[in-house]
Protein backbone atom coordinates (compact mmCIF):
# COMPACT_ATOMS: atom_id res chain seq x y z
CA UNK A 1 0.00 0.00 0.00
CA UNK A 2 1.36 3.40 -0.96
CA UNK A 3 0.22 6.72 0.49
CA UNK A 4 1.62 9.85 -1.15
CA UNK A 5 1.75 13.37 0.27
CA UNK A 6 -1.06 14.62 -2.01
CA UNK A 7 -3.39 11.65 -1.67
CA UNK A 8 -5.43 10.78 1.40
CA UNK A 9 -6.34 7.22 0.35
CA UNK A 10 -3.98 4.31 -0.36
CA UNK A 11 -2.87 3.15 -3.80
CA UNK A 12 -2.74 -0.50 -4.81
CA UNK A 13 0.83 -1.69 -5.37
CA UNK A 14 1.92 -3.69 -8.40
CA UNK A 15 0.63 -7.24 -8.39
CA UNK A 16 3.08 -9.93 -7.30
CA UNK A 17 3.92 -12.91 -9.49
CA UNK A 18 1.73 -15.99 -9.09
CA UNK A 19 -0.85 -14.10 -7.03
CA UNK A 20 -4.44 -15.35 -6.94
CA UNK A 21 -6.75 -13.70 -9.44
CA UNK A 22 -10.01 -12.40 -8.04
CA UNK A 23 -13.16 -13.28 -9.95
CA UNK A 24 -14.87 -10.04 -11.03
CA UNK A 25 -18.51 -9.93 -12.15
CA UNK A 26 -21.08 -7.31 -13.08
CA UNK A 27 -22.76 -5.70 -10.03
CA UNK A 28 -26.01 -7.19 -8.83
CA UNK A 29 -28.31 -5.95 -6.06
CA UNK A 30 -27.49 -8.58 -3.47
CA UNK A 31 -27.33 -6.40 -0.38
CA UNK A 32 -29.99 -3.75 0.16
CA UNK A 33 -27.93 -1.55 2.44
CA UNK A 34 -24.25 -1.52 1.65
CA UNK A 35 -21.65 1.18 2.18
CA UNK A 36 -18.00 1.58 1.26
CA UNK A 37 -15.86 1.41 4.41
CA UNK A 38 -12.45 1.68 2.71
CA UNK A 39 -11.29 2.74 -0.74
CA UNK A 40 -8.22 3.44 -2.81
CA UNK A 41 -7.26 6.85 -4.16
CA UNK A 42 -9.38 8.35 -6.94
CA UNK A 43 -6.28 9.75 -8.67
CA UNK A 44 -5.79 6.37 -10.40
CA UNK A 45 -7.88 5.07 -13.29
CA UNK A 46 -8.93 2.00 -11.26
CA UNK A 47 -10.51 2.54 -7.85
CA UNK A 48 -11.29 -0.25 -5.38
CA UNK A 49 -13.82 -0.11 -2.53
CA UNK A 50 -14.41 -2.47 0.37
CA UNK A 51 -18.20 -2.54 0.76
CA UNK A 52 -19.99 -3.90 3.83
CA UNK A 53 -23.60 -4.32 4.85
CA UNK A 54 -25.79 -6.76 6.74
CA UNK A 55 -22.84 -8.75 8.05
CA UNK A 56 -21.59 -9.45 4.51
CA UNK A 57 -19.04 -7.73 2.28
CA UNK A 58 -17.47 -7.57 -1.19
CA UNK A 59 -14.88 -5.60 -3.15
CA UNK A 60 -16.03 -3.20 -5.88
CA UNK A 61 -13.67 -2.26 -8.74
CA UNK A 62 -14.44 0.86 -10.80
CA UNK A 63 -12.43 1.68 -13.91
CA UNK A 64 -12.82 5.37 -14.71
CA UNK A 65 -13.16 5.77 -18.48
CA UNK A 66 -13.58 8.85 -20.67
CA UNK A 67 -17.15 7.81 -21.49
CA UNK A 68 -18.20 6.73 -18.00
CA UNK A 69 -17.34 3.99 -15.54
CA UNK A 70 -16.93 0.20 -15.79
CA UNK A 71 -17.91 -1.43 -12.47
CA UNK A 72 -17.34 -5.01 -11.32
CA UNK A 73 -17.61 -6.68 -7.92
CA UNK A 74 -16.36 -9.82 -6.21
CA UNK A 75 -18.77 -12.38 -4.78
CA UNK A 76 -20.35 -11.57 -1.45
CA UNK A 77 -18.57 -13.17 1.51
CA UNK A 78 -18.10 -12.69 5.23
CA UNK A 79 -16.70 -9.37 6.42
CA UNK A 80 -13.62 -11.14 7.78
CA UNK A 81 -12.92 -12.83 4.44
CA UNK A 82 -13.50 -9.60 2.48
CA UNK A 83 -11.10 -7.71 4.76
CA UNK A 84 -8.45 -10.39 4.15
CA UNK A 85 -9.00 -10.05 0.39
CA UNK A 86 -8.81 -6.25 0.75
CA UNK A 87 -5.44 -6.50 2.51
CA UNK A 88 -4.16 -8.89 -0.18
CA UNK A 89 -5.36 -6.53 -2.91
CA UNK A 90 -3.66 -3.48 -1.39
CA UNK A 91 -0.39 -5.35 -0.93
CA UNK A 92 -0.33 -6.83 -4.45
CA UNK A 93 -0.98 -10.41 -3.28
CA UNK A 94 -4.28 -10.53 -5.21
CA UNK A 95 -5.69 -8.75 -8.22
Amino acid sequence: MILSDECLSPHVVLAQRDRPRLEWQRPYPVLERVRPVAWTCFCRATVYELCEGGGRAFIRRTVQLDGGHDVHETSVCSIQEARAIWAALLSGRAR
